[in-house]
């Protein structure tokens, strides 16, 4: 079972760039059908998925996200990187990586659970403030 461990900031000064990159071992990015997901959680509030990239590269992304959130990765470090623009308190929350083999179309609404996806880092807080 592959491996994930999110790495980043933890702290985030509201109106800059959140970047967070999950370092992935005991699998590759590209095996096919693998899809690599950003989750994330506020406090008191479910999970919110946020985008994803695919083992062909193509990006998914939540609509509501959409505008602020770009998913890459690099193919030779087996990592894949999250970047959040123009970040506010209301961006607080521990934020995942995940993996699932195969694709769920139900996560497009933006609602995760934790069954829909196979393996997940352990997660890291980010908090947004001045």
């Amino acid at each position: 079972q592959v491996q994930l461990q999110e790495s980043g900031p933890g702290l985030v000064k509201p109106s800059q760039t959140l970047s967070l990159t999950c370092t992935v071992s005991g699998g590759s990015i590209t095996t096919i059908p693998y899809y690599w997901s950003w989750i994330r959680q506020p406090p008191g509030k479910g999970l919110e998925w946020m985008g994803a990239i695919a083992f062909s590269g193509r990006t998914y992304y939540n609509p509501s996200l959409k505008s602020r959130t770009s998913i890459f990765r690099d193919t030779s470090k087996n990592q894949f990187t999250l970047q959040l623009t123009s970040m506010t308190p209301e961006d607080t929350a521990v934020y995942y990586c995940a993996s699932r083999e195969g694709w769920i179309d139900s996560v497009r609404s933006g609602s995760a659970q934790r069954s829909d996806f196979g393996s997940w880092g352990q997660g890291t807080q980010v908090t947004v403030s001045s």
